[in-house]
């Protein structure tokens, strides 16, 4: 096998990794009896994993959710108790900055183990400001916006009432995103509302104007609109997004998210569930239409049911990541959960409520593959292997060369690189959890069905 590196052919700049803290925060949060194996709460013990740099695998980017306040209404139908979220709002400009406790105190944890990105996301307005009064549509509300355009600057001065808090109270809030995954129906499951595309360039445009006024909320940029499947309207809300100059000064990129659910059909038609083709075609318009505005992945999850704790999430995983960095030049990457409690593959880590203990994926060492490794500011470079099987992912950073090799196979593989010095490997597979190496670069071998990071000076 050959594996090439042209380090003269740069693509865009890395900037972070990272995960959300919705919902899990909310229970996790409250677990501070003791991890026997570190010493240290459950609830620290997990920040750490996710966060810290020296005995974690060092995320950067912490995703909070400003909730609607479901949970202190009782309102809505909600398919897990923590998708019911806290508002601090007691009355109209009155707050409650107790509420969440739990979910902040993890998100103040996380940066105090090293996320030093905290992005604030909104999937529904307050139920104050909705047309039905609760945080997501009824059942027979189809494509239903649930927010009147004269109560955009009130959700506007919510939200950023609540950044300000909180970025006075030392939390690095870098971006604020007002709209989460407006192309669906959200009539139940979750908070969540509905926008056209004109909609979300509205409420941007008044979520713009209002930050503005506010000096303190000058390092804050807005970010979104996540769209929330790689085939559906993403060129839609990205042109009403970037269509009007004060949205877009205040924009550092436009964010999508990576899924590509498999549409239920009776008769397949690959094209329709092609991701890969979608990705080109979004990348090609963007170079085309938006060639100096970077694309963030801002939440993705291997859609599968079950518990898988091994490699073949986790190679899924990894895949995806690969060709959002390769295809989509994406500079951010953003897992949608660090810790899941249900049976399903969504998580880094997973938590057992009955018995409030948690247990650790591959999933959650292949992305240490990348964030141990892989800088701020690192630049990706060109890199390819001859074998389909193995997908290459490069940069350089600080005089050196990293890789992230995905080995898809169920074969060992080998190759060489064309340096004098000995490089070091770090390995996750089946039998190892990010283990350190150094070898010799004329014969670099690839166990099966793994995840290696190559370190070249």
């Amino acid at each position: 096998m050959k594996i090439t590196i042209n380090p003269q052919n740069e693509y865009q700049t890395f900037k972070s990794i990272g995960a959300s803290g919705a919902w899990w925060a909310q229970i996790v949060g409250g677990w501070d009896h003791l991890d026997e194996a570190s010493g240290k709460s459950v609830r620290d013990r997990i920040a750490e994993l996710l966060y810290n740099k020296e005995t974690g695998i060092g995320m950067g980017v912490y995703r909070y959710n400003i909730g609607a306040g479901s949970k202190n209404s009782g309102k809505g139908v909600y398919s897990q108790p923590a998708r019911a979220t806290e508002c601090f709002e007691v009355a109209k400009g009155q707050y409650d900055w107790s509420r969440d406790a739990n979910a902040v105190y993890m998100m103040k944890k996380c940066v105090e183990n090293g996320a030093d990105e905290v992005v604030f996301f909104v999937n529904s307005p307050i139920e104050r400001l909705t047309k039905n009064g609760m945080a997501h549509n009824k059942k027979h509300q189809l494509f239903h916006e649930n927010i009147s355009k004269r109560n955009y600057k009130e959700f506007a001065k919510y939200c950023l009432d609540v950044t300000e808090h909180f970025v006075r109270d030392g939390i690095p809030v870098k971006y604020l995103s007002p709209v989460n995954e407006p192309i669906w129906v959200w009539n139940g499951g979750q908070e969540g509302c509905f926008y056209r595309p004109r909609s979300v360039k509205n409420v941007f445009r008044v979520f713009a104007r209002e930050i503005e006024k506010r000096s303190s909320l000058d390092a804050v940029r807005l970010s979104g609109a996540e769209s929330g499947d790689v085939r559906w309207f993403n060129k839609s809300y990205t042109r009403q997004l970037l269509k009007d100059k004060n949205v877009r000064k205040r924009l550092d990129g436009v964010d999508i998210h990576s899924y590509c659910l498999p549409l239920p059909l009776p008769v397949e038609i690959p094209f329709l569930n092609d991701r890969l083709a979608f990705v080109r075609r979004f990348r090609k318009w963007m170079d085309k239409k938006y060639p100096d505005v970077p694309v963030v992945m801002s939440e993705w999850t291997h859609m599968q049911g079950g518990r898988d704790y091994g490699m073949d999430s986790a190679l899924v995983t990894a895949t995806t990541m690969y060709e959002d960095f390769t295809l989509l030049n994406a500079v951010s990457w953003q897992h949608w959960i660090a810790v899941s409690e249900v049976d399903y593959c969504d998580g880094l880590i997973y938590i057992n409520l009955e018995d409030k203990t948690f247990e650790m994926t591959k999933r959650y060492y292949v992305t240490g593959n990348y964030t141990k490794f892989v800088k701020p500011g690192a630049k990706r470079i060109e890199a390819a292997s001859d074998d389909k099987d193995v997908l290459v992912t490069a940069f350089k950073q600080d005089g050196e060369t990293v890789l992230v090799i995905v080995n898809n196979s169920e074969s060992e593989k080998s190759f060489s690189l064309p340096v004098q010095n000995d490089v070091t490997l770090c390995v996750t597979d089946k039998y190892s959890d990010l283990k350190t190496l150094t070898v010799k670069p004329d014969s670099i071998g690839l166990t099966p069905k793994s995840v290696t990071t190559v370190v070249m000076k």
